[in-house]
């Protein structure tokens, strides 16, 4: 019997790309690759997965989006009309399958990141899982039985309506929308909303407790639509010491008891446990997944 196929991972992120080898937790070979224009971005992926010299079955491709995922379309494995400069309509897929010269599967940064946690990390063993990312961006996947959801497009959970919470005027940053999710409570909207990036403020109990509250009404909407066995909160802005504690905290009392609470809040919101690199190591689960159905 020959030795198990290794597949490239690709995380696709607006400041950086992440780019391995494996078919596990354990990476053989790992880059981090600065995002400038698509051009340069890729054929530097392309040129660490082939200077490797592994042969490898297939790419797992987790990107920041707006993706087409219909794979009846024309455009299918796009970045669609994105507010990342000079990356609207890239043909992402196609590319990295034609120079690489194995096939491609992609899917939504947070969506890889949810099938990585699924498969082993905080989502072990579990049916349903709702995976959030909170930094530069704020994105979400929702993922039953081992697969993610979408159908026309995919979720942006970063980009549902949330009510002002008491006493901020702040009007939000988003350029589609202005005061979303993404708008109010992202890390950039950190920044502006406080004149100081996330990581200057933490002697500030008050930008973190307004952050908790905005985190825990959309916490609170995905919990009642979807009805997850648990939510996963990963991303930089999350890495603040007490953020999950809070938010926790915020949403149980929104909740109030309703529905879908649960018993044990510290069981349901939680952090992921492949930390930062839930997306690469995602983008290795979406390939076996897909190629291997395993």
């Amino acid at each position: 019997m020959g030795a198990e196929p290794l597949y490239a991972a690709v995380e696709a992120g607006g400041t950086k790309w992440r780019v391995a080898l494996g078919r596990s937790p354990e990476l053989v070979a790992d880059a981090t690759i600065p995002t400038t224009d698509p051009e340069a971005t890729i054929s530097a992926c392309v040129e660490f997965i082939r200077r490797s010299g592994v042969a490898i079955a297939g790419v797992g491709i987790a990107s920041f989006g707006p993706l087409d995922l219909d794979p009846g379309s024309p455009t299918y494995g796009y970045i669609t009309a994105t507010p990342k400069a000079g990356w609207s309509n890239t043909d992402l897929k196609s590319r990295i399958e034609e120079t690489v010269g194995v096939p491609a599967v992609i899917e939504i940064d947070v969506g890889g990141a949810a099938l990585g946690e699924w498969r082993w990390g905080a989502g072990r063993e579990l049916e349903s899982l709702v995976y959030v990312t909170i930094g530069t961006g704020i994105g979400g996947a929702a993922l039953q039985g081992g697969r993610t959801f979408h159908h026309h497009g995919h979720p942006e959970m970063g980009h549902i309506t949330v009510e002002p919470e008491a006493g901020d005027t702040f009007e939000g940053i988003c350029p589609f929308h202005g005061n979303c999710l993404e708008g109010m409570a992202a890390g950039p909207a950190i920044h502006k909303r406080w004149g100081r990036p996330a990581g200057e403020l933490t002697d500030r109990p008050e930008v973190w407790d307004l952050e908790a509250r905005y985190l825990a009404q959309a916490l609170q909407t995905y919990a009642y639509v979807l009805a997850p066995q648990r939510i996963i909160l990963g991303g930089g802005v999350m890495l603040h010491t007490g953020l999950l504690e809070m938010v926790r905290d915020r949403l149980d009392e929104r909740l109030a008891g309703y529905g879908t609470s649960p018993a044990h809040p510290e069981q349901f919101v939680v952090a992921p446990e492949l930390g930062q690199d839930a997306g690469v190591i995602g983008a290795i689960a979406l390939a076996r997944h897909h190629f291997e159905g395993t």
